[in-house]
């Protein structure tokens, strides 16, 4: 009886897709509950990535597979060619990571800019993406993630009226409005990406978000 019911409320009002974990992700829907989830998904099938990029309006071009060293270089990398807002040097990242930012300069970052600073987005600055390097840049510890292309550092972002918001600028120092809408980016990646490190988690980030869809998850 009680199942009976229950089919017949989720006919009348059907879960969106965006929050049902084993539904396919599209880059057309809002963020939902489950979006997180179907990022990472991404991850481990490759085909269906490229075929979730296939299907939106981001435009990428595949990058030939590349191995520097023992574990440095990327597979299924694609470079940004047409997304939502141009970036201040070419992006290359991995397929997930690729959908990851798109989702959250539409649906993130540029309603916060909106609400907050008054002025659309124009621009987001980065200091790279791919860097055969070990975490902390020393000879030891855990490869990091951009040895794999599957990161991406934020510096700042750009409006159309002509204001440039950063990150050591703006994240302590900079007015109310400013503040809260780097919070609020940032709060909102978390939603999205595996790890998002920024001027609170320690001195080394206090210039960047540090953005990746690796296999741990941490929001600082």
């Amino acid at each position: 009886m009680l199942a009976a019911a229950g089919l017949a409320v989720l006919r009348q009002h059907p879960i969106a897709p965006e929050h049902l974990p084993y539904e396919r992700l599209d880059l057309a829907r809002p963020i939902g509950l489950a979006t997180g989830f179907q990022l990472a998904r991404l991850r481990g099938d490759p085909s269906m990535c490229q075929g979730v990029l296939d299907m939106s309006t981001l435009r990428t071009r595949p990058l030939p597979s590349r191995r520097t060293g023992d574990f440095c270089g990327f597979l299924n990398a694609v470079e940004l060619e047409r997304s939502t807002v141009p970036y201040s040097a070419p992006v290359r990242v991995t397929c997930p990571m690729a959908a990851a930012l798109y989702l959250w300069e539409r649906e993130v970052v540029a309603p916060a800019a909106e609400r907050h600073l008054g002025s659309p987005l124009a621009r987001i600055d980065h200091l790279g993406t791919y860097s055969c390097r070990r975490i902390g840049g020393g000879p030891t510890g855990r490869p990091s993630e951009h040895a794999t292309a599957n990161a991406i550092d934020i510096s700042g972002f750009r409006l159309t009226d002509g204001r440039r918001i950063t990150l050591a600028g703006d994240w302590n120092k900079g007015a109310e409005a400013e503040r809260a809408f780097l919070r609020e980016v940032r709060d909102g990646a978390c939603d999205l990406f595996r790890v998002v490190l920024g001027p609170d988690y320690n001195a080394a980030h206090r210039d960047h978000f540090h953005l990746d869809m690796g296999a741990f998850r941490t929001c600082r």
